[in-house]
């Protein structure tokens, strides 16, 4: 919610570079947080010094016909708190203390408390080690996963992507990379930023390294299957329009013609490029806990004297009396859990959306679609009968199986009218598309129910429709999940 609401000021403001103020403490109180809830080392690796974060509502780079990104930077991670406060007295600046820090209900001011009580210059200079280390071994598998990306994913205009087996080569993954590298595949096709841990993430790894892919597998949102002719080289991945996908939809007023001056994108890239170059001198034989379980991390440090045994102890019982509070407090929740009826906000897919014509709309955080008259008429249009010309709105949904089976009942048809030969296009454009991915491309059909248009595969019942869409998604591939260094 916070990071929302920021946002919102920087895109209104066009600022497309955002400076963060946490510091070594807010990193410290958040391993401590995430060890005692059994993150692995990718989570204990903390905030990162910059990332990425996309508009919730659709904004628009329309020279890029991208969504628009704030690029978050945090310079001040290896500083304490202590130094700042030394800083601001140096330079006789006055800051402002949040009286809710000392709290003592909130989890992270009594880790902060626990902290500040030690007064051990050794304790925290060793906790920043570990934290360290465990930043580097997450840029490592950063890179790692950019860099499969980039070789082994080829995502297409109709929303689905392929993953190359051949090139991947799982089996010679480290499990830490795959995981990071499935996820941000999923996340992207399904455009849902949950985390894929536990039972789901051991079965993706399982299922893509039995080569070659026979079999199909539902995950997190996507649909994966041997693509076809591949002989299970190779796989889709597509949306699985049956889970809880984010279906929020936006009508958009969008000039083409123009866009707002801002910070370029060279920008950006510029600063996350140097970012990214630290990372990149990161190689294996440097990487220490790529192998290491959330439970071993604090042993393997010790190992390798990051950590002194008075150390490694109080690690321990902070870990140990965060946990108990976690635990007591889940099992509190429980009788309350189980006797509210949590309603969703979320529609579900089938829902009915309705476009208007020479309107944008954003569906599913994904595809951008509009329909409106084109200058040709059918014969039907001069007596006021032609659908299209008579509708004032049209409904946007999903692909079904019924509807592939109507342009093939239409493409048979003896007349030799519009929608006859455009459906014979269509479903040539069809059959290069895999059964599974053919669901989530967009149809628009009018208030009776009759299919007037699919713009993906070119199709229009009659020739008074003009109808586009385009792949859009809100967060592109490897974007807004991942963390830079």
């Amino acid at each position: 919610m916070r990071y929302q609401m920021i946002s919102n000021v920087c895109f209104r403001q066009q600022i497309g570079v955002l400076l963060i103020a946490h510091h070594a403490d807010d990193q410290a109180e958040l391993f401590i947080l995430r060890l005692s809830r059994g993150s692995g080392v990718l989570g204990l690796a903390g905030t990162s010094f910059a990332s990425e974060i996309y508009s919730q509502d659709l904004e628009l780079d329309v020279k890029h016909m991208k969504n628009r990104s704030i690029l978050l930077v945090r310079p001040l991670l290896d500083l304490w708190k202590e130094d700042m406060y030394k800083i601001c007295q140096w330079g006789r600046q006055n800051w402002v203390e949040d009286p809710t820090n000392l709290s003592q209900l909130f989890v992270r001011n009594r880790i902060r408390t626990s902290i500040g009580n030690l007064q051990s210059g050794t304790f925290k200079s060793e906790l920043q080690a570990v934290i360290s280390e465990c930043r580097r071994t997450r840029s490592f598998v950063d890179k790692v996963c950019t860099d499969l990306l980039k070789q082994t994913v080829t995502v297409t205009d109709k929303g689905y992507a392929v993953l190359d087996l051949e090139r991947l080569n799982p089996t010679e993954v480290k499990d830490i990379c795959l995981s990071k590298y499935l996820t941000a595949v999923l996340q992207f096709i399904s455009q849902r930023p949950r985390p894929i841990r536990g039972n789901t993430s051991k079965l993706l790894l399982n299922y893509i390294r039995a080569t070659p892919c026979r079999t199909s597998l539902t995950a997190a949102g996507c649909y994966l299957s041997p693509a076809p002719g591949s002989k299970g080289t190779k796989v889709i991945v597509s949306c699985f329009l049956d889970s809880s996908l984010p279906s929020k939809t936006e009508i958009l007023n969008i000039c083409f013609n123009e866009a707002r001056k801002r910070p370029t994108s060279d920008d950006l890239g510029q600063i996350i490029s140097s970012a990214k170059t630290f990372s990149d001198q990161n190689r294996v034989f440097d990487v220490h806990f790529l192998d290491a379980a959330s439970e071993s991390v604090l042993s393997k440090a010790r190992e390798l004297n990051i950590l002194s045994e008075s150390t490694y102890t109080t690690i321990g019982l902070l870990q140990r009396d965060e946990t108990n509070r976690f635990i007591t407090k889940k099992e509190d929740n429980k009788s309350v859990d189980a006797s509210e009826d949590h309603g969703t906000n979320i529609a579900s897919s089938s829902d009915k959306v309705h476009l208007l014509p020479g309107k944008d709309l954003y569906f599913m955080n994904r595809f951008l679609i509009r329909w409106d008259s084109s200058n040709h008429q059918c014969d039907e249009a001069c007596c006021g009968k032609c659908a299209v010309g008579t509708a004032t709105s049209l409904e946007v949904r999903h692909m079904v199986e019924s509807d592939w089976l109507y342009l093939v009942e239409l493409s048979r048809s003896s007349n030799r009218d519009h929608s006859t030969s455009s459906s014979h296009k269509a479903l040539r454009s069809l059959k290069s598309i895999p059964v599974a991915a053919r669901r989530s491309l967009l149809v628009l059909v009018n208030h009776c129910g009759l299919l007037l248009g699919v713009p993906a595969i070119g199709f229009n019942y009659c020739p008074c429709l003009k109808a586009s869409t385009v792949f859009l998604p809100r967060v592109p591939l490897g974007g807004g999940f991942s963390s830079f260094l």
